[in-house]
């Protein structure tokens, strides 16, 4: 599949010399800052601290629900902030700094390899292409495209969708990651991305063992609880985890102004690539500090996929550049102001695509 522009602008190369004479000029690096660290110990430790506490702490079991309840934000914080940055290779100019950030992925319960290939590779590149970005594939019962396939009860997706999104970590803690792998290592993304076949499944195996190790084997032995109150609490967490992470990541694609494009017969895009990221994507709530704080820069998600590179930390100064510029070049620049209107906007799509009736940029 090509990306070819139907006229070619100089869009992407005057944004990325104005970016860069950014950086030049502030003399700052596009990686990490003290903010940046700050944060990944915040994130972090919403995740680590109350994991002690129900651990060590032989309190009653509602304060270890609670910390189950926290640490759900906690698991969000890590996916926006912290791993997210370092499997782009954005977060640090050192690849083992990035390698072993990406890797809280991994301690949290997922594959910081199937994600690289899923998000990395797949995602940014064909953004919301039907079929290809794994992201709008049909879920079990969810319609996340135009293009998908359409049964009777996604009339009612828009409803129910918050509580399907509400599963989605525990899925893919424990599914997920293994189907992925068996398809990247037929279709050869495994290769692609400089994996060894053996070492990655080796990898998800150790990975998924060592998560169910700390997260249920661990607590049976050293506190009190009962078995199902663990459960509880574990499936607690990831429904927070799952309802947040999820819920972020639509609010960027799969709402009202974002395009999905399909391929001609001979496999075209329509657009160049840095145009066609400029369809498909929007950003939210630009001005929140405390959004624009925990979902790491997935609110800028315009200059997040145009220069996925680059740390997100910068994201709220280089989004001016990057909507100036697209005024002048005339390409689109799509932003829901607060997040309560992002939301509206992801409901109603949920509601077009569940019923049909989605008038919008389907081609």
């Amino acid at each position: 599949m090509r990306f070819k522009a139907k006229e070619p602008t100089d869009f992407f190369r005057e944004l990325k010399k104005r970016v860069n004479s950014y950086f030049k000029e502030n003399d700052i690096s596009k990686n990490s800052n003290p903010r940046m660290v700050v944060k990944t110990i915040a994130m972090l430790s919403f995740y680590l601290v109350p994991l002690g506490v129900i651990l060590f702490g032989g309190f009653p079991f509602w304060v270890a629900m609670v910390m189950y309840l926290i640490m759900g934000i906690g698991i969000s914080g890590i996916g926006f902030s912290v791993m997210h940055d370092a499997n782009h290779g954005a977060y640090s100019k050192n690849k083992w700094v990035n390698r072993i950030l990406g890797l809280s992925l991994n301690a949290i319960g997922g594959s910081a390899f199937t994600w690289k290939v899923q998000h990395n590779m797949l995602h940014h590149t064909f953004t919301n292409i039907y079929g290809i970005d794994e992201d709008i594939h049909d879920k079990p019962i969810l319609r996340l495209s135009p293009h998908g396939k359409k049964t009777g009860i996604h009339r009612f997706q828009h409803i129910y969708a918050i509580i399907l999104y509400g599963f989605a970590t525990v899925s893919w803690v424990l599914f997920k990651d293994f189907k992925q792998l068996a398809i990247y290592n037929k279709v050869g993304y495994t290769q692609k991305i400089g994996y060894e076949k053996t070492r990655a499944i080796f990898g998800v195996i150790l990975t998924k063992v060592l998560y169910i190790a700390y997260m249920v084997v661990l607590p049976l032995l050293v506190t009190d609880y009962l078995w199902w109150q663990l459960l509880v609490g574990i499936l607690a967490m990831h429904f927070v985890a799952g309802v947040v992470i999820t819920t972020i990541f639509q609010l960027a694609h799969v709402v009202e102004d974002a395009h999905h494009p399909l391929p001609n017969k001979t496999g075209d895009i329509e657009n160049d690539w840095a145009i066609h990221q400029m369809y498909t994507t929007a950003n939210f709530a630009r001005n929140n500090k405390l959004v624009s704080w925990f979902v790491g820069g997935l609110n800028f998600q315009v200059e997040h996929h145009l220069f996925p590179m680059i740390c997100h930390v910068h994201y709220k100064k280089i989004a001016p550049i990057v909507k100036q510029t697209a005024e002048e070049y005339g390409v689109p620049y799509f932003e829901a102001e607060t997040l309560g209107q992002a939301i509206r906007s992801h409901i109603k799509t949920l509601k077009e695509f569940g019923s049909g009736h989605h008038h919008h940029h389907a081609a």
